[in-house]
């Protein structure tokens, strides 16, 4: 599918805030709301736009901490990075999981109550297969987005 920069600019509004009417976004990028309506209708349908989702304050849920853990599997036999893979994938505190390359296997990210919970959890998920796992509790979330960067279109720090 090609995008051009109509489409760039709508996908960086949407993905800042997917519930904004359609006629705003319209007046930003200079199209009518069902012109909009019709692109975003194309773009969903191409799987550009995956999924459109709420964020929510952790905190204000009870999660907390997050924690950045660096995982290395026993070996490279690819039923325990299957069954590694299916228990991040089934975990609703795995809130990212990466398979990297290095001296470790996986980088995950948590989110938890507490220390207490973490520890808990990083047990149960990282007790099969699993060499070493280090936890690194993250003190202040600095920045914290799912935004992709889009060609031609350019964040600057006001946003």
């Amino acid at each position: 599918m090609t995008l051009d920069e109509i489409d760039h600019r709508l996908l960086d509004l949407v993905q800042a805030d997917a519930a904004r009417p359609l006629h705003e976004l319209g007046d930003a990028i200079g199209l009518s709301p069902s012109a909009v309506q019709r692109r975003l209708t194309r773009l969903r349908a191409a799987g550009v736009i995956r999924a459109e989702v709420a964020v929510l304050d952790p905190e204000t849920l009870g999660a907390g901490m997050t924690s950045v853990i660096l995982v290395a599997l026993i070996d490279d036999d690819e039923k325990h990075h299957t069954g590694f893979r299916e228990r991040m994938l089934a975990e609703h505190r795995v809130q990212h999981c990466y398979s990297i390359v290095g001296h470790w296997d996986y980088v995950v990210v948590l989110l938890t109550p507490d220390l207490k919970a973490n520890r808990h959890l990083s047990r149960r998920l990282f007790d099969k297969h699993v060499k070493r796992f280090e936890t690194l509790p993250a003190f202040e979330v600095i920045k914290s987005s799912q935004a992709v960067p889009v060609p031609g279109v350019s964040r600057g720090s006001g946003r």
